[in-house]
């Protein structure tokens, strides 16, 4: 039976229906005061207030009634059970087991896999400490000052949300630099502010077969080559892969080798030693809190009551949204400069796991699966795009992000941010009326003409939905907590869509033709080419000449 005829999605429908006509304002007004106490949960030293959300009680109660109808509790225990759950690579998900701060253990393909984490959690440990001391020295003698970090997507993103947000805990002896993008401009801008003789390089891929990251790499070896000769790679590369024969041919170290697992698909091994990054730019033990925190997410989420689950109830109006309300659309606003990146980390976490067409079983779904994620700080966005979400034809879900105190020693700065916060959450769902508008235009004493040809262009529609997630401040353990949240909220709705989120095959299309087109990029010559193709390259060869 497909989602979308299950008896509570249809129930889902014909309530949307009805609840069309219905404004924030007329919730709001029917529920009085307890809205809030309704529709809010404290849980973890977090908040989220989702009272904003275009939802009433029967509406969560017909969710609800949804997620036992899609099983999600048996979901939930087969993906700490180390089941199967990427179903079409037939491998457990459990990064879970990354960040795992309990004696559990903790099963991938029927075995414990906490002896191998612990094991590689102690060598990143000796490693970090040993670089931070002064005990793992570079070819020279000379001490690290610098950590060049080289991957593209789950092993770059999550490297630089979490350094950024967590930037005030950062090791002062330890410059980072990411390195993602092939087009070479990352690397070239870092191996001008670096001393080779004082720089380490971490190659994150799993396979050391990643096109980006194998250029980059590549191309950071030859520098290092040139400037300190063959007998330093081994001083000064350090990688995070499975592939032995490769890592031997590049010339790494055995003892600088830090295992990865296919049990952690690359958008959520920021937990694992593709976080060695993080640890050297933060230390080791900020980086466990790290950990820590997401721990605390996963015993939240494995164990709370449907009703008063964070990941869940955000999965679950996740899906209200889209597949009811009509919002593809969600724009994440954190009000702390800190969180700039968490956006697009969640644009790969969610875009990448749930950007399916097909269910579990091959079959294609007949409903909306995703959604488009974006953002930016919140006082920016404000002045950038914030008029087309209040005023604009686009109809967009937000997601509000908030310390209570801030990350800078500015501390009245984050009264002004959460003032324009909570402003702004409030504008959405209530929006300004016409009458609103003519009073506040009266009372300046605006001629009447004047007053009537403003009116339309002031009036807000509200009626936005949004949800505001507050914490007391932004440490490594809220961290930890912000992400698993989001992470199990990607599995609430792909149980909810029946699509599988762990695995990529969009992302392998695109791969397999990039390889077949360098070499005629390169040349110039593509003799089986079809004849646009032709054409292109051959502009390419005239403004290569120029």
């Amino acid at each position: 039976m497909t989602r979308n005829t299950l008896p509570p999605w249809q129930a889902l429908e014909a309530h949307a229906a009805q609840l069309a006509s219905r404004h924030l304002r007329d919730l709001f007004a029917a529920d009085g005061a307890g809205r809030f106490d309704a529709m809010s949960v404290q849980a973890l030293d977090l908040l989220y207030d989702y009272s904003r959300q275009r939802v009433t009680r029967e509406t969560l109660g017909l969710l609800q009634s949804l997620a036992q109808a899609c099983e999600l509790p048996a979901r939930i225990a087969a993906l700490f059970a180390g089941d199967a759950v990427n179903n079409t690579e037939g491998r457990a998900a459990m990064h879970m087991a990354l960040r795992n701060r309990s004696d559990r253990p903790m099963q991938a393909g029927g075995q414990d896999v906490m002896p191998e984490v612990r094991a590689q959690l102690a060598k990143m440990r000796e490693f970090v400490t040993g670089v931070h001391q002064g005990r793992i020295l570079g070819y020279t003698g000379a001490r690290f000052t610098d950590v060049v970090n080289i991957g593209i997507g789950g092993s770059d993103l999550g490297i630089v949300m979490a350094t950024e947000a967590l930037a005030r805990f950062r090791n002062k002896g330890i410059r980072l630099h990411c390195v993602s993008n092939v087009d070479g401009v990352e690397l070239a801008d870092a191996l001008e502010k670096i001393n080779p003789a004082t720089t380490l390089f971490v190659i994150c891929s799993k396979t050391f077969t990643t096109q980006e990251t194998l250029a980059n790499a590549n191309a950071a070896r030859e520098w290092l080559l040139g400037e300190l000769g063959e007998k330093a790679i081994g001083h000064h590369f350090v990688a995070v892969s499975t592939n032995h024969q490769a890592l031997d041919a590049f010339g790494i170290a055995p003892e600088s080798r830090f295992t990865m697992w296919d049990w952690v698909g690359g958008r959520y091994s920021l937990w694992s030693t593709v976080g060695l990054s993080i640890a050297l730019s933060l230390g080791m033990d900020p980086f466990e809190l790290v950990l820590a925190g997401g721990h605390e997410m996963d015993e939240h989420f494995r164990t709370a009551p449907l009703e008063r689950n964070l990941p869940v109830l955000m999965g679950l109006l996740g899906v209200w949204n889209i597949d009811f309300l009509g919002l593809d659309s969600l724009a994440v606003l954190p009000y702390d400069r800190r969180l700039h990146r968490f956006p697009a980390y969640l644009q790969q976490l969610e875009m990448e796991s749930n950007g399916k067409s097909v269910t579990r079983d091959g079959t294609p779904v007949g409903y909306k699966t995703g959604n488009v994620v974006w953002g930016e700080p919140g006082n920016n966005a404000q002045h950038s795009f914030f008029q087309l979400l209040h005023q604009g034809t686009a109809r967009v879900a937000l997601d509000f992000i908030a310390p209570v105190n801030g990350s800078s020693r500015f501390l009245a700065h984050q009264d002004l941010a959460l003032a324009n916060c909570f402003a702004q959450s409030e504008a959405f769902a209530f929006g300004q009326t016409a009458e609103q508008v003519r009073n506040d235009l009266q009372a300046k004493g605006a001629p009447v003409a004047e007053i009537e040809r403003l009116v339309p262009h002031k009036v807000h529609a509200g009626d936005r939905p949004s949800s505001l997630i507050l914490v007391p401040r932004l440490g490594p353990r809220a961290v930890g907590k912000l992400i698993a949240w989001y992470e199990h909220k990607v599995f609430v709705q792909s149980v909810i869509w029946d699509v599988n989120p762990f695995d990529q095959w969009g992302v392998e299309l695109g791969k397999k033709l990039a390889t077949s087109m360098t070499e005629p990029v390169r040349t110039g010559l593509a003799p089986d080419g079809p004849a646009h193709l032709q054409k292109l390259l051959a502009q390419v060869q005239r403004w290569r000449g120029d």
